[in-house]
């Protein structure tokens, strides 16, 4: 497929609202491209040249790239910015000028030709390595139509933004196989094994949906983390999985691990070398960030391969305590590694294991997981080791759950988690083979909700400087595939939060809400983002609510000229930041019906 003829399939999409007939546009376009193609035309449609938890980085700021179209459109400067400042958008400027210039010679250009250049232009590094992709971009300007230079160029700097979803594109190779959404369950469900989209598309395009059977984990492909669900009473949950297995419930990052064993790299100097791989919650590789916890698995680990999972946590040495969240989440940085590490120390926690020397566990059960993780790691000493594999207690009686419990609050950790023991672990679900026993609070909701910020309100008064004066946070409406709104929030921010959260909408902004959000207009925003930042959020009830969209139904009015509200919708009552997630994707959020469970929860 030319790229041309993919700009036209890019251009339709971004034009369609319905879902349902985006997932047809991308079933057909699906059908229309080779087995060859489908790899590299399914990450270009995520503005990606390798899967989501693959490093590639074009290392191209803003600046960088007008510089390089006004080269290759041969314009001055200063008309390029005039025409920016009034469209917003680089892509739909550098269309507009191209478009009205004969000059520059087009040619066929295919798919994967402009991929590789792409790609080449990601993985340029080093000296003069700036021109070189400088150079690149000017060659796809000068063979490319006017509609694919709107698209090429959005890629570098992360703003292609099409409006759908991974679960959009899973839609799609179901229909693209059926002519319908019935295949989508088992296809999402070798995804969160493997979730390279290329990969599952290539896979389908050349086995059918028989191809896909029998995905197992891959080592350094992150697996997408199960999930718990959460109680508020040792009782229920004592009713709902019986004798259990209970873990303290730490408050730092979930990580998981991949480990291999290298024997020998080099037989003249018998050099050693062992690979590991730490990928937090939303796949992103930050092995970079965490050098002790590296070198305390490459120290402990006794098998030659394994994936796991573990939550590390700040320590202090001197006084033997866990440190809060906020001191923790100062790790989790791209400069001063070393310095932080020596400052605060982490300790890794391990709680599960999903590949061991080659053989895969997520269809095990928990117990013998348990097990073999316990005999995959030497057992050190809390201050003198860096990696340990979790405490745990086999209990059926509720009072023991409840004591256990005030143990690890008493500690400092979040509570405890509670897990099945005939349980399996099913990759990107939640369910009740875990279950979150958490810090009780005064108020009715005994746990935070993690929401997606949609938008805000400019700021006034002393929030001018910010730029914000309240967000819209909302959930994931799992059925719908959807952000729904929850709460406007305007207070409880530190001058440095709002600082923080002003830095990360600027990568966001959009000039009209997002397709996927659905809010009502009486709670409009002043600036609207895409979906991209999550926070921890904290109230002391879930209320319901008119204006908000979570869980709202509507009713046509008997005129027939509008809608009002059947059944309310779900809002936070006095919400506060509690973090920003910045471990979790937009679809990582809380769901409708989790805030619909812990509704009810709350009543009892």
């Amino acid at each position: 497929m030319h790229f041309k003829e993919l700009s036209g399939y890019f251009s339709t999409i971004e034009k369609t609202q319905s879902r349902l007939e985006m997932t047809e546009i991308l079933a057909r376009l699906f059908k229309k491209i080779s087995s060859d193609e489908i790899s590299c035309v399914l990450y270009l449609l995520q503005g990606k040249i390798a899967p989501l938890f693959v490093k590639s980085d074009f290392g191209m700021g803003e600046k960088m790239v007008i510089r390089a179209l006004v080269k290759a459109l041969r314009i001055e400067p200063r008309i390029f910015m005039s025409q920016y400042k009034e469209s917003g958008d680089i892509g739909l400027t550098v269309e507009r000028i191209r478009h009205g210039m004969q000059t520059i010679e087009e040619g066929d250009i295919s798919v994967k030709a402009v991929f590789d250049l792409l790609k080449q232009m990601a993985e340029e590094s080093g000296e003069g390595s700036q021109e070189r992709k400088v150079n690149i971009l000017l060659r796809l300007i000068h063979i490319l139509d006017s509609l694919s230079c709107k698209y090429v160029v959005r890629i570098p700097i992360a703003t292609l933004r099409l409006g759908f979803s991974d679960r959009t594109i899973l839609d799609a190779l179901s229909w693209m196989l059926t002519g319908d959404k019935s295949l989508r369950k088992r296809i999402e469900k070798a995804y969160h094994v493997r979730p390279d989209l290329g990969f599952i598309g290539a896979i389908l395009k050349k086995k059918g949906i028989e191809g896909i059977s029998h995905i197992i984990p891959e080592l350094f492909t992150p697996i997408l983390m199960m999930r718990a669900e959460r109680l508020s009473r040792a009782e229920d949950i004592i009713r709902q999985i019986g004798r259990c297995a209970v873990e303290p419930k730490y408050d730092g990052f979930r990580l998981q691990i991949h480990y291999r064993k290298i024997k020998i790299k080099n037989e003249k100097l018998k050099t050693k070398e062992n690979e590991v791989r730490l990928f937090s919650r939303n796949l992103e590789d930050v092995t970079h960030m965490y050098p002790d916890l590296v070198e305390g698995i490459i120290k402990e680990v006794t098998v030659d391969e394994i994936i796991c999972e573990g939550e590390a946590i700040g320590f202090n040495p001197s006084t033997g305590d866990f440190l809060p969240f906020q001191e923790t989440v100062q790790r989790k940085r791209k400069y001063g590694i070393a310095e932080k590490a020596k400052e605060i120390p982490l300790k890794l926690f391990l709680f599960d294991a999903l590949l061991i020397d080659g053989q895969t566990l997520l269809d095990t059960v928990f117990s013998k997981r348990r097990r073999l993780l316990s005999g995959s790691f030497i057992k050190g000493k809390i201050d003198s080791s860096t990696v340990f594999v979790a405490d745990e207690k086999i209990i059926d009686d509720p009072q023991e759950l409840e004591s256990l419990f005030e143990k690890s609050v008493a500690k400092g950790l979040e509570g405890v988690i509670a897990k099945k023991l005939d349980g399996v672990y099913r990759a990107g679900a939640r369910e009740w083979n875990w279950i979150k026993y958490k810090k009780s609070y005064s108020s009715k909701l005994t746990d935070t909700v993690d929401c997606l910020v949609m938008g805000y309100d400019v700021g006034r008064g002393k929030r001018t400087g910010f730029g914000i004066g309240a967000f819209l946070v909302g959930v994931y409406d799992e059925k719908k595939d959807v952000f729904v709104t929850m709460s406007k929030i305007g207070t409880g921010l530190t001058d440095e939060e709002w600082k923080t959260l002003q830095i990360k909408s600027q990568k966001s902004r959009v000039k009209s809400m997002p397709e996927k959000y659905v809010v009502d207009r009486n709670i409009a925003c002043d600036v609207w983002l895409t979906p991209s930042i999550v926070v921890e959020v904290r109230a002391d009830e879930i209320t319901k609510s008119p204006v908000h969209t979570a869980g709202r139904v509507m009713r046509p009015t008997k005129t027939g000229k509008g809608e009002e509200v059947d059944v309310p919708g779900y809002a936070l009552r006095f919400p506060r930041l509690e973090r920003f997630r910045d471990d979790k994707r937009p679809e990582d959020a809380t769901t409708v019906k989790e805030i619909e469970k812990m509704y009810q929860m709350q009543k009892k």
